[in-house]
C-alpha cells in the first residue's frame, strides 16, 4: 500500500465511477482498477460493490477513506510546509473567512494584498467558523479571517481590527431618523437574528440578553443579505449589522451607537506550527492598516 493507492481510492470515493476517478487520477482505468484489486488484496476486505451500472463504497471502505484522507492532507501539509520554507511568498495560500465578513472584505483587501505579494496566489474560502477552523487544523487552508476570541491551544491570533455593530432599520421604523442610539435603546424591542450556526448569532444574541431585548423567533436568516431584505420589508423589524456590512444601496437606516457599543473583534487565525508564519504577521499588518484606517 502506497500514497498512490490511497489517492486512487478516494477519488474513487468521490466520484462513484472508476473512468471519471481514472480520468482525474490521470491513469489508465484498467491500471487503476488493477490497484485497487491488489490494495483489497492488502487489506482483505472488499473497499467497493461493483455492478456494470453503479459504484457503492462498502462500510468498511467508508472508514478506511476517513483515515486515507487524513493521510493525504498531511501528504499535502508535508508539500506545503516545503514549499514554504523554499519561498514562503510564493505558491499557493488558502485563505478562508466567514460568511459574514468574506463577501464584504475580500473584495476589498484584495487588491492591497496582490501588490505586496505579487508572487502569491490566495486562494479565498468562505465556511462557517467551525468548518474554518477544522481546515485550519487539518492543513487545507493556510490562515481564516475570524471573530476572536478562538480559544484552541494549537491556533495562533492576531488582532486585526474591531468591527462595531450598527442598528439597522427601515426608512419608517419609528428609530430611523434617530441619528444615534444607546444600546438601552433596543430594551423592549425585538431584534431578527441570523440562524444558528453563524458565530454573529452568538454575538447578537450576547447583546440582546444583556440589554433587554428579545430575538424575533418567528424567522430566523440564513445570510446577512436575507437578514437586509427581510429588516427592509419589514417597518417593525430591526437588526445588527456589522459594519463591514452596511451598504449606501439598499434602504436600510443604518444608525451608530453611543455610550456602550457593541461590536466584534477580528482576526487572523493560523496554527502555531506553519512555516508561514512571518509572512501571516506581515499580511497581517496590512489588512490591519486598511481597515483600522478605512
Amino acid at each position: 500500500m502506497n500514497l498512490r493507492d490511497l489517492h486512487y481510492f478516494l477519488a474513487i470515493t468521490q466520484t462513484r465511477n472508476f473512468k471519471r476517478a481514472a480520468d482525474k487520477c490521470h491513469v489508465s482505468q484498467p491500471t487503476l482498477s488493477m490497484q485497487i484489486k491488489k490494495l483489497e488484496d492488502y487489506l482483505s476486505i472488499r473497499l467497493f460493490e461493483r455492478t456494470n451500472k453503479s459504484v457503492m463504497i462498502t462500510d468498511a471502505g467508508r472508514r478506511i477513506a476517513e483515515a486515507a484522507q487524513t493521510i493525504v492532507d498531511q501528504e499535502r501539509r508535508i508539500i506545503d510546509i516545503a514549499r514554504a520554507i523554499r519561498d514562503p511568498r510564493a505558491g499557493e495560500f488558502r485563505l478562508g473567512a466567514m460568511p459574514t465578513l468574506a463577501g464584504y472584505i475580500f473584495p476589498a483587501m484584495m487588491p492591497a494584498l496582490a501588490k505586496i505579494f505579487a508572487k502569491l496566489q490566495i486562494l479565498l474560502v468562505e465556511e462557517k467558523t467551525e468548518r474554518l477552523i477544522e481546515q485550519l487544523k487539518s492543513g487545507k487552508i493556510d490562515a481564516a479571517l475570524l471573530a476572536l476570541p478562538i480559544e484552541d491551544a494549537s491556533l495562533q491570533t492576531l488582532f486585526l481590527f474591531d468591527d462595531p455593530f450598527l442598528l439597522a432599520v427601515g426608512n419608517k421604523h419609528p428609530l430611523a431618523k434617530k441619528k444615534s442610539v444607546r444600546i438601552d435603546d433596543l430594551a423592549g424591542h425585538k431584534l431578527l437574528l441570523l440562524d444558528e450556526g453563524h458565530c454573529l448569532r452568538d454575538q447578537a444574541l450576547a447583546v440582546c440578553q444583556a440589554h433587554g431585548a428579545q430575538e424575533e423567533k418567528s424567522f430566523r436568516a440564513t445570510s446577512l443579505e436575507t437578514l437586509r431584505l427581510m429588516v427592509q420589508s419589514d417597518e417593525a423589524l430591526m437588526t445588527l449589522m456589522p459594519a463591514v456590512a452596511a451598504s449606501k444601496q439598499d434602504k436600510l437606516c443604518y444608525i451608530p451607537f453611543t455610550g456602550t457599543k457593541p461590536s466584534r473583534s477580528i482576526g487572523i487565525v493560523y496554527r502555531k506550527t506553519s512555516a508561514r508564519a512571518d509572512m501571516i504577521a506581515e499580511m497581517a499588518e496590512t489588512l490591519a492598516k486598511i481597515y483600522r484606517n478605512p
